[in-house]
């Protein structure tokens, strides 16, 4: 049996960052958990989502027929990397992957045997799709159609996000996607006005295109329920389309009606692909096939005719890649040019520089949420960051940090050079101009006063601040504010004290 050392002394490991699918399986019951793990699809593309550690140990008691002591297992472990260990054994068994014992270790006999099966092969579950036939009358959509489909299906998605109520008319996706973004959080109609984003929507901009997919994948798990669909179906459908091959058909016959239903949300969201609603066959997309993987969700630049960044959902989404490939020049008079060919600096101003405002309007829209558009060239934007343009991001739940973090995060590579990356006086002008509308804060709630004697308003004062809904205070006048929430316990010791004088 392979023996490693769960930890090196010499060797800095970088921390692994948890998949943001597992706590949501953590909190599903073994019943749920058992029934999904009969999917070898499923167990594998689980398998790839946990960390090294995890995988290590996995594979360790993999091919075992009975259980390992715990001992013997933890005689390999360092003690440095006893943490580690500890916290690993900890995911397996949240996931109910290893049987909860301080005595022996063992993996779940469902999940040992699906993933055995995964890796070898054999059986006929039909877990990792079943290929269609070949159609002698219609031609397969290639992996580059399949890639224009996905990048245009989701950049429909983006582009809405950050156009929708600016005055705008973008091309507004499918009914059940706006109802994702609104139950997400990503977008709201505040006073019954047009949907607009919200902090938490610029943010979601600023991850990966592969964290923006699992988060609305994430809302979707938490609305099955709601929807009356079995959630090991829909999420064995979801595992099933990372296990498939790019550029291939599959039937539509072997699937239950959940997994059939979800196809059209899938097609919205750019994972699959139909030649029509009522066809027989369907081809997941590079969204679809890189759920459970490292790879890029998106085409690269060199697929798509040069027209998009590498990891960028045309550029928008803020991955390790678009670092390296900004396009932003941050100077000292807040003036901003966008281009991505060759890279012109001046003393002072913002220059960011695209391939193509025409080409790739997603970017220019990202940018028209925090400053003022001056002139618009075929291969340059030029634009400024002004007290009005801010302020309105702000308006829109925007903050400071986050237009400092989108403009840092997409740096040209000559900016790098730069310490700090990003002009101070801009940094703090931006925080300035946030600090000119938080001087006030608004709350709900009621004020108590009128208090017949000190003593009455200290004891109910003394009872709010246990329940910690006390907002302001005013001795001298012998009154308080306090929150919406808290004024049916406050109101009710009054009464009570009330009552027994």
């Amino acid at each position: 049996m392979p023996v490693q050392s769960l930890q090196n002394t010499d060797v800095i490991v970088p921390q692994h960052v948890p998949h943001p699918l597992l706590p949501f399986l953590q909190s599903q019951s073994q019943t749920t958990l058992t029934r999904l793990y009969q999917r070898p699809s499923s167990c594998l593309s689980i398998f790839r989502l946990l960390g090294p550690i995890e995988r290590q140990l996995i594979m360790n008691l993999l091919w075992l027929e009975s259980a390992l002591s715990a001992t013997t297992m933890s005689a390999w472990v360092l003690p440095e990397g006893k943490s580690a260990y500890d916290s690993a054994l900890a995911v397996m068994t949240g996931l109910h992957i290893a049987q909860n014992s301080a005595v022996k270790l063992a993996l779940n006999p469902t999940f040992k045997s699906s993933l055995r099966q995964a890796i070898t092969g054999g059986g006929n579950t039909g877990s990792f799709g079943v290929p269609a036939d070949k159609d002698g009358k219609r031609q397969s959509a290639n992996i580059e159609n399949l890639d224009a489909y996905a990048l245009e299906r989701w950049e429909t998605i983006l582009h809405y996000m950050v156009s929708s109520g600016q005055g705008q008319n973008p091309t507004k996706p499918s009914q059940g996607v706006l109802y994702l973004l609104q139950r997400s959080g990503l977008m709201n109609n505040a006073h019954g006005a047009a949907l607009q984003i919200t902090s938490s929507g610029f943010q979601f901009l600023l991850h990966s295109p592969h964290d923006q997919l699992w988060n609305l994948l994430l809302q979707y798990l938490h609305m099955a329920e709601e929807r009356q669909m079995d959630l090991v179906e829909v999420l064995s459908f979801l595992f099933m389309l990372s296990t498939m091959d790019l550029g291939r058909e599959y039937s539509t016959e072997p699937l239950s009606e959940t997994q059939k239903a979800m196809l059209e949300d899938l097609r919205d969201y750019g994972l699959v692909w139909q030649r029509k609603t009522s066809s027989k066959r369907f081809s997941p997309t590079r969204l679809a096939t890189t759920l459970t993987s490292s790879s890029p969700p998106l085409p690269s630049s060199h697929s798509t005719g040069g027209s998009h960044t590498a990891d960028g959902a045309g550029a928008v989404a803020l991955s390790s890649g678009a670092a390296q490939q900004g396009f932003i020049v941050l100077e000292t008079n807040y003036r901003i040019y966008a281009y991505t060919g060759m890279l012109s600096l001046s003393t002072f101003g913002i220059r960011v520089y695209m391939s193509s405002a025409e080409d790739n309007p997603l970017q220019t829209a990202v940018l028209n949420l925090f400053i003022t558009m001056k002139y618009r060239f075929p291969n340059l934007v030029v634009g400024m960051l002004t007290r009005e343009s801010v302020r309105k991001a702000l308006g829109n739940g925007i903050s400071a940090d986050q237009i400092i973090s989108y403009l840092t995060t997409h740096a040209h590579p000559q900016m790098r050079k730069n310490n700090p990356l990003l002009p101070v006086t801009v940094q703090d002008q931006i925080r300035l101009w946030e600090l000119e509308r938080n001087r006030l804060k608004s709350a709900e709630g009621y004020l108590y006063k009128d208090f017949a004697s000190q003593a009455d308003y200290e004891y109910v004062l003394a009872y709010a601040k246990q329940l910690d809904v006390v907002l302001w205070e005013n001795a001298a006048k012998r009154c308080f504010f306090g929150t919406l929430e808290g004024h049916a316990n406050v109101r009710g010791f009054i009464e009570r004290r009330t009552g027994a004088v």
